[in-house]
């Protein structure tokens, strides 16, 4: 078995994801819980024989506790299943849990590699050689969005990029740069009356007004930008 420790939730059931099987989910209620899988979609699931070094941090596998190339992932109450090749041409693909809970069916497929700088204006393109692109999450609200990083050996002063792909119209429309190790990703929807909270100031005398959530994040955005 290889284990990603990534838990998702969906269905009543825990998910984890096994390459060499699939799919596997128990009922963390049940007095006896057992458990099931769905096979991973053809061409997905490592074979019996494929080496136990995790490719990601060069433990045995699960070392690192997740899988950089591949995740499941709830979108629009789906739950999905993401993966990109770890070699030129980089393809993404997409793939959604069958109603009866017993398959896959493909949604997206797309060829990262063949993204140019002059088409779409983003310096850190193309993705190349050792710039291999790394699964990050779906938008929980829109399947067709993936969010994704990319170690960048070719530009100067950028070690990794963190960018987000619409797949239903094979389109890179957001980047920005990240300098500080490896960014973690945690998939999560905000309550709308969240960013018009208030922050307390902490006790701090000087702070005549405390600022909302929304002013802060607009104050950080602001900070990486520089």
């Amino acid at each position: 078995m290889v284990l990603d420790r990534e838990v998702v939730a969906f269905g009543g059931r825990l998910w984890w994801l096994d390459a060499t099987c699939g799919a596997i989910s128990a009922d963390p209620f049940s007095d006896r819980p057992e458990l099931c899988f769905v096979e991973l979609p053809r061409g997905s699931v490592l074979p019996a024989a494929a080496p136990r070094d995790c490719p990601d941090c060069g433990d045995p596998c699960g070392g690192c506790g997740t899988s950089k190339h591949r995740r499941l992932c709830v979108s629009q109450g789906r739950l999905r299943y993401i993966e990109v090749s770890q070699e030129e041409p980089f393809v993404l693909s997409c793939f959604v849990l069958d109603n009866n809970g017993t398959g896959w069916t493909l949604e997206h497929r797309l060829d990262l590699s063949r993204y140019e700088t002059h088409r779409y204006g983003h310096p850190w393109l193309p993705l190349k050689g050792d710039n291999t692109p790394q699964v990050g999450f779906l938008d929980p609200l829109t399947a067709n969005v993936v969010y994704m990083s990319a170690c960048i050996t070719t530009l100067e002063g950028t070690p990794r990029v963190v960018f987000v792909v619409d797949m239903k119209i094979d389109l890179p429309f957001r980047s920005y740069a990240y300098r500080s190790g490896e960014p973690c990703f945690v998939p999560c929807v905000l309550p709308p009356w969240l960013g018009s909270s208030q922050i307390p100031s902490a006790g701090n005398k000087g702070v005549k007004k405390n600022k909302s959530l929304a002013d802060v994040l607009v104050r950080a955005d602001n900070l990486q930008k520089r």
